[in-house]
């Protein structure tokens, strides 16, 4: 197992080397500037989207409202990178870390956008009826035969990636942190966590849309709520919380209490990492959900999927960060889910550890029913429709093993399989991005023509 744990280590510190940052932030970036920073200009036009009707279906084509999509996406966003792999960010990498978590987010709402517009422009329908796409259809559809290789590579890593990212870390968190507050067996979570995912798999998009479209918003604005309120508590350190965040972002911090001390490059290396992780932007998983969305307008679908890394990262991971460091508990020597508890609880003495304990429950749960979605489209563009049923299945019996086995591997597993699924992705919308930026500006000068705002 050590020797295991070493080779992927290896193969992590390649992946996730300044190439892949480099990459991440700078197709970020490129795709910001060639929408003229519309990702960041037009946030409140896309919240005002996703509420009107137009964003709950307006189209007989797709399966389940935009909404839903938006809901899909982020249950599979809002998980335990929310919530333990923020702290690990900043136990690795200190309060600079999160400044690194908010410049990913606001260049990757550009990338969210652009990979939901490819999603829509070029996906297809399957031998069932149902509107497939994602990265492996916009690299196949969009830049022809010849980089169909791209997309089988992509549909390859996410396929096994999922099983990471979207199911192992996910159960093994949740059964850490039960059995942390609540003395709950490891084997027991994993088994109710199966049961409860099986249920739901069953019926499908639709059935994960509508749970999705009930439980995100309910977790993401009780997790909020309840993170204002100590941060309330905490309120007299919050500036100089922001201080150590914009300082240690360009400067190295140095040893305290239980914390080793890090580098700028360990900073920028857990904050972009773990953001990725938490908001999922350049990974090229949201867009296959948004790809079912019931809409004729790929801009339009667009506006809304951005907004999914706003929320995510902007919103709960920085409530996440700003408790942790303003209670001093990242300094404590802990990690993971088990340091954003200890910060909440000295927010909220008595009962602060068993709400953070259940939103990660929640969190994860529906992140494992989110990625399940992934990862079936991805086998099915493998294999067709007939591998779906004996993946769904894989699925379901792997939950109750990540739950019992070590997390520091599948945090290191997961975080390796990101960055391979990810170089695909990047490479076409690099490509692809003329056809994002003529739909764009298309979409724009239709709507000054008419007088819309």
């Amino acid at each position: 197992m050590e020797a295991i744990s070493a080779f992927v280590g290896e193969i992590n510190g390649l992946v996730w080397g300044p190439p892949m940052l480099v990459m991440i932030l700078g197709v970020g970036l490129f795709l910001s500037i060639g929408l003229k920073l519309m990702p960041i200009l037009k946030l409140g036009a896309g919240f005002r989207l996703m509420w009107s009707g137009r964003a709950r279906g307006d189209a007989s084509e797709g399966e389940i409202p935009p909404f839903q999509a938006l809901m899909t996406a982020l249950s599979a966003t809002v998980g335990t990178g929310n919530i333990a792999g923020v702290a690990t960010a900043v136990f690795l990498g200190g309060p600079g870390a999160l400044f690194w978590m908010w410049l990913t987010a606001l260049v990757g709402m550009a990338t969210k956008y652009s990979e939901a517009v490819l999603a829509v422009r070029f996906r297809e329908v399957d031998e069932r009826g149902a509107h497939v796409g994602g990265p492996m259809y916009y690299i196949r559809n969009g830049l022809g035969s010849k980089w169909a290789w791209l997309g089988i590579l992509f549909a390859v890593f996410a396929s096994v990636a999922a099983f990471g990212i979207g199911n192992t870390v996910q159960a093994n968190s949740v059964a850490d942190v039960l059995e942390t507050n609540f003395g709950l067996p490891h084997w027991l979570t994993g088994l109710i966590l199966m049961v409860l995912v099986g249920l739901v798999l069953i019926g499908g998009i639709r059935r994960i849309g509508q749970v999705a479209s009930a439980l995100v918003p309910f977790m993401a604005v009780s997790y909020v709520f309840v993170g204002l309120v100590v941060l309330a508590i905490n309120a007299h350190d919050i500036p100089d919380a922001f201080g150590m965040v914009f300082t240690h972002a360009f400067s190295p911090i140095a040893a305290q209490g239980g914390f080793a001390g890090a580098a700028v490059w360990a900073a920028i290396r857990f904050g972009v990492a773990r953001g990725i992780f938490s908001n999922e932007a350049g990974l090229g998983s949201a867009p296959i959900a948004h790809a079912a969305a019931q809409t004729n307008n790929p801009v339009k679908q667009g506006m809304v999927a951005m907004l999914g890394t706003f929320i995510d990262t902007i919103i709960v991971c920085s409530i996440t960060g700003l408790v942790i460091i303003t209670s001093g508990a990242w300094t404590s020597g802990e990690t993971g889910a088990a340091l954003t508890s200890l910060a909440f609880e000295q927010g909220l003495p008595g009962f602060g550890n068993y709400l953070v304990a259940i939103a990660l429950a929640i969190f994860a749960f529906t992140t494992i029913i989110g990625w399940s979605f992934y990862g079936e489209r991805c086998i099915e563009f493998l294999f067709g429709v007939k591998a779906i049923v004996p993946y769904r299945v894989l699925w379901i019996l792997a939950i109750p093993v990540g739950a019992t086995v070590n997390l520091g591997f599948i945090w290191l597993v997961a975080d390796t399989l990101n960055a391979m699924m990810a170089l695909p992705n990047l490479i076409a919308l690099l490509l692809l991005s003329p056809v994002v930026f003529r739909l764009t500006r298309d979409y724009f000068d239709k709507e000054k023509t008419l007088g819309v705002k």
